[in-house]
């Protein structure tokens, strides 16, 4: 297989983010099976296998898997939609462990497995207004662990990547959230709110990200797992 590209599926593949790590693992020389909210839905354990079944049908291997489609919600806890709430837990915390555990043996063929999740800053510290993203971040991060610890024997390792704000839709249409939660207008949101505990006031780009997925996923990132890899611009350094 060593003489064969290395194949990775990767959700939330459409926009922001997802395209960028696309772009990113192409230019590696990856094949990259790209998956969106057309192709099945994650909120489900068929739309989960659907995506695992295509990408080995497709390629015939599996070396690893980026599971990053998300969504966020905003709002007081008293308020907070229950269905948001398990469509939150689904979407960010059980469709990477399904997306795993389909694709585990695949992985462990490929010899040099690799489970990258794209979480948070939030898997490290918690935001009002965001109970369902934070709890499903942080419990992604200790799934993440585990599937250190057993893909160790079997050669499969697994990080959470964390960046703070990244510029994509799904954060500008916080802004707007944030801004009606807070009582604030939306041009002191980004500054006041979002940015405010981050030590470099910007926003990450999404190629960024999509740089640090590329290099755990390459042989230089062979050493780490079982952790998260912050890119949260001084973040959780306070």
């Amino acid at each position: 297989m060593a003489d064969t590209a290395r194949v990775a599926l990767v959700t939330g593949a459409r926009g922001g983010i997802g395209s960028a790590i696309v772009a990113q693992l192409e230019s590696d020389g990856w094949i990259v099976h790209a998956v969106d909210v057309d192709e099945a839905d994650l909120t489900t354990r068929e739309g989960n296998r659907s995506v695992v079944d295509a990408a080995l049908a497709a390629h015939g291997r599996l070396d690893a898997i980026v599971p990053n489609a998300g969504f966020q919600h905003v709002a007081p806890v008293r308020e907070f939609p229950e269905e948001q709430w398990d469509r939150l837990l689904a979407l960010l915390l059980t469709s990477p462990f399904l997306l795993s555990r389909y694709a585990w043996d695949a992985l462990a063929t490929s010899g040099e497995g690799r489970i990258c999740v794209v979480a948070s800053a939030h898997a490290l510290a918690a935001s009002p207004f965001k109970a369902g993203y934070v709890a499903a971040k942080h419990g992604v991060l200790g799934l993440v662990k585990t599937l250190a610890l057993e893909g160790a024997p079997v050669g499969i390792s697994a990080t959470a990547v964390c960046p703070g704000y990244v510029r994509t839709p799904l954060v500008e249409a916080q802004i707007s959230a944030q801004a009606a939660v807070h009582d604030l207008p939306p041009e002191q949101v980004l500054t006041d709110v979002l940015l405010r505990r981050q030590a470099v006031k910007r926003l990450l780009e999404p190629s960024e990200v999509a740089a640090v997925v590329g290099f755990l996923l390459s042989p230089a990132g062979r050493g780490i797992t079982g952790v998260p890899v912050p890119i949260d611009l001084g973040w959780t350094a306070a």
